[in-house]
């Protein structure tokens, strides 16, 4: 297959189109290269006849339309989007205009581009999620497919806002399209900004681990890695209209995953004290969800999915993979915000 995808320069979307590329697939990587956007993730596919990359803005429909035309892909995997919920709180309309009106831009292209080639039944828009959009739990429950959106944060609403849209346009339109929604992910390339990386690089700094509150937010942890198999196989077997929650089934209170870091990184690069000794409770985000818990069943029971990779596993390597990619962190730590605390603008 020949997929455009786009926000490829980010996290998750790097790790898509590696993987693609891995697969045989023919992968147009798009992307604006907005603060988070790093070329360095695509590094390793450099010269590979089998990847192209653009740079261009998904709300820049002029750019879109050669870009489709130029190309001609068989899918469109959609993954650009502001994603980190404190900026959302200090700047929420960049994330209303980028992930609601980024989307709608896109669907647009992308319906007139699969209309010009004939509507093909071939063809999907495989629209990527977050499980934010479900608001928050208790401290029992999962989110299944069918959980009411409940949004609590500008990002949350923003995501939710384009997962309406892109039912929409399957449902007036006839866009062949499929949906998924993923709990936290984490692993290597992650932008220093969430929470692993910044656990990690203020660690081996000897600067305070910032844990919002008391640390007791509960998160499903998914593998990138594994998060990009999951992709794939719903892009290629999911069926069209169809949602499907993506989780790691590895659930941890936030305070329990730090600590859990600061251990590996004793054992790995051992300092004059423990690493826990860093620990530092800040004031609580503005609207922070308490619990998020993914219901997998029709992942796993329709396209056969499961997590390759436990929590623990998973932080072993990207604890590792920090520690062996200095030169990749220490270039963006110049960029716009990181290394402050953001997410203060719904505080007063």
């Amino acid at each position: 297959m020949k997929l455009l995808v786009t926000g490829a320069a980010g996290f998750i979307g790097s790790a898509v189109a590696r993987l693609a590329v891995a697969r045989g697939h023919t992968v147009i990587s798009l992307d604006a290269l907005t603060y988070a956007g790093c070329l360095d993730n695509l590094a390793s596919l450099d010269g590979n006849p089998q990847h192209v990359f653009e740079r261009a803005d998904i709300r820049d429909r002029a750019a879109l339309d050669r870009i489709l035309a130029a190309h001609r892909p068989d899918a469109v995997m959609h993954l650009a989007a502001e994603s980190h919920v404190d900026r959302s709180i200090d700047g929420p309309g960049t994330f209303i205009d980028t992930n609601v009106g980024g989307t709608f831009t896109l669907l647009e292209a992308s319906r007139a581009y699969w209309q010009a080639q004939g509507r093909p039944d071939s063809f999907r828009f495989h629209h990527v999620s977050t499980d934010e959009v479900y608001g928050t739990l208790g401290q029992t429950g999962r989110f299944s497919e069918d959980t009411p959106y409940a949004p609590r944060s500008p990002y949350a609403a923003s995501k939710a806002a384009s997962d309406h849209l892109v039912r929409a346009w399957h449902e007036t339109y006839g866009l062949p399209v499929v949906l998924s929604n993923c709990s936290n992910n984490y692993g290597p390339f992650q932008f220093p900004e969430k929470l692993v990386p910044v656990v990690i690089l203020n660690a081996l700094a000897g600067l305070p681990i910032p844990v919002y509150g008391q640390g007791l937010n509960v998160r499903d942890w998914l593998f990138v890695e594994d998060h990009a198999e999951a992709l794939l196989l719903v892009l290629q077997r999911g069926r069209t209209g169809r949602s499907y929650n993506i989780g790691g089934e590895a659930e941890a209170r936030n305070i329990d995953l730090v600590q859990r870091l600061c251990a590996i990184l004793d054992r790995k690069r051992p300092g004059a004290r423990p690493y826990a000794d860093q620990i530092t409770h800040v004031q609580d985000r503005a609207g922070h969800d308490l619990r998020y818990a993914i219901d997998p069943a029709r992942v796993r029971d329709e396209l056969g999915w499961r997590p390759a990779c436990t929590l623990d596993e998973g932080l072993e390597r990207t604890v590792q993979w920090y520690l062996d990619n200095t030169g990749w962190w220490r270039a963006l730590q110049g960029r716009a915000g990181v290394g402050q605390r953001l997410g203060t603008g719904g505080q007063g």
